[in-house]
């Protein structure tokens, strides 16, 4: 495999613009062959720097896992009649369009871990081209925890629901990059190769992380005036990386899949309770006050998002033209699924009702939204898809930590989105009921509503704007090329 070749993109570091911060510029693409890469430091750099872009593609977090297929899989946009989109959402998986939709991601998902493999299969061997400390830690452990991140959205995507894991299908976990099919793994083997990786992950960077010494300014802002002064800028921006934060935020989504609700917990709080030097918080609610700066997306609630600099571009695409809209109504959104609160900011300052160029109207989200790139400064740039936010850890604890304590988390999560006058749930099944219905509000175009459906395996009463013809199914059957070869 020495002669394999990779796309690296390379992102040339922190660039001035008129008098502010514009990051993460990207340049022409090159191949370069693998000895010539993984020959010096900044080829690992390099490499997983196109990992990173690779996750962005529209078939993977740009698109497929976040906006587009995963979420026609529960209705979340309006359809046209005998498409590709309403039979995804029909769950009709003998459908070619919609066997091709997901088998695209299937294909993205794996030749994203192939891309992370093909580091890890250097890291060590070329320890000795690491000259800046904490250099190899924090690359081999990003690493780790994004091959269990890709993986773990491949297991719950086409692997079985959790509370059954024998009724479904056994699924690869690759750890190599080589030309022989990986041997599908039993649901036990796949879980501990998981968060074996997180583990591992964990532990490089732990005690070296930035992000556990600075605040989420500081990171943004590196340079003598903000007291973040990194020799390489490379450890800056960790909140677009998977820091060591995100690796516990991951853990707790992983633990919570795997049923195990103390560490779910434990992984959660310990996010949530995560502080600066000046004792904030390190990842703090989203208010009504970022949606009015028109952040939208609610960067501030971020563990690990991806920057995603054409998200102008996506956004005009997919949503100023109606592509991906729901309903003509306000009763869709603000009865249907916010319960027609009044105050909810989600509901408030997320949808606006446009009208098409035909005069139609429809509902259309605002989440990825954003200012035209010529005008942006580094504290009005959000263009970041959330990949693990703080809101989710509110709700794994509140759905994990003791009743009484996961009733008081579950009230502070509906105080941030101005609803904590509703009354707290009375039992463990209510508080199970009122969460899930939060996953639909919370994660709209974020993809992780339909795997917390999975999750708990909820009947189609549940699944909020499932069609009546609809076959509720969440055994994804496995794409046909890879059925035949094993």
């Amino acid at each position: 495999m020495k002669r394999i070749s990779f796309i690296i993109v390379v992102i040339l570091g922190i660039l001035t613009f008129a008098s502010c911060k514009k990051f993460l510029t990207v340049v022409p693409k090159t191949e370069k062959p693998q000895d010539v890469i993984f020959s010096a430091e900044g080829g690992f750099k390099d490499a997983l720097t196109g990992v990173y872009i690779q996750m962005k593609d529209n078939g993977v977090y740009g698109g497929a896992m976040t906006q587009t297929t995963i979420e026609q899989l529960i209705s979340s946009w309006d359809v046209t009649a005998n498409t590709t989109e309403q039979r995804l959402g029909l769950f009709n998986y003998t459908d070619a369009g919609v066997e091709s939709a997901l088998s695209s991601i299937y294909a993205k998902e794996y030749t994203t871990i192939a891309g992370i493999n093909a580091i890890l299969g250097q890291i060590d061997v070329r320890k000795s081209v690491f000259k800046t400390p904490g250099m190899y830690e924090t690359i081999k452990g990003e690493c780790l925890a994004l091959r269990a991140y890709c993986h773990l959205d491949i297991l719950r995507l086409f692997g079985p629901v959790p509370t059954a894991p024998s009724n479904g299908n056994a699924l690869p976990y690759v750890t190599q990059l080589t030309t022989t099919a990986n041997p599908r793994i039993s649901f036990n083997d796949f879980q501990t190769l998981l968060l074996k990786d997180l583990t591992d992950a964990e532990a490089l960077l732990k005690d070296i992380d930035p992000v556990t010494k600075y605040s989420l300014t500081q990171l943004r802002t590196p340079g003598v005036s903000s007291g973040f002064n990194p020799s390489d800028t490379y450890f800056a921006y960790r909140y677009l990386r998977m820091n060591y934060y995100a690796i516990k935020a991951l853990e707790a989504r992983a633990y919570l899949w795997f049923n195990n609700t103390q560490k779910a917990y434990d992984c959660a709080k310990l996010v949530i309770d995560a502080k600066n030097d000046d004792a904030t918080v390190k990842f703090r609610f989203g208010t009504a006050a970022d949606l009015t700066a028109k952040n939208f997306v609610l960067t501030p609630e971020h563990i690990f998002g991806l920057y995603d600099f054409d998200m102008l571009n996506k956004y005009t695409s997919r949503y100023s033209g109606g592509v991906l809209k729901k309903g003509t109504s306000a009763t869709t959104i603000t009865n249907q699924l916010y319960g027609t609160t009044g105050t909810d900011i989600r509901e408030s300052g997320l949808w606006e009702l446009i009208t098409l160029s035909n005069g139609a109207k429809c509902y259309v989200t605002k989440k990825y939204q954003t200012l035209d790139s010529k005008t942006i400064t580094i504290a009005t740039d959000f263009k970041q898809i959330p990949m693990l936010r703080i809101s989710e850890m509110y709700l794994i604890a509140a759905e994990t930590a003791p009743f009484a304590e996961g009733q008081n988390y579950f009230k502070t999560f509906r105080t941030s989105r101005n609803i904590g006058q509703l009354p707290v749930p009375a039992d463990p099944n209510q508080l199970q009921a009122e969460i899930l219905k939060e996953y639909r509000k919370e994660f709209y175009a974020e993809g992780q509503a339909f795997f917390a459906y999975k999750r708990l395996n909820a009947p189609k009463t549940s699944v909020l704007f499932a069609p009546a013809a609809a076959t509720l199914n969440y055994l994804i059957p496995l794409p046909k090329t890879e059925a035949i070869t094993q």
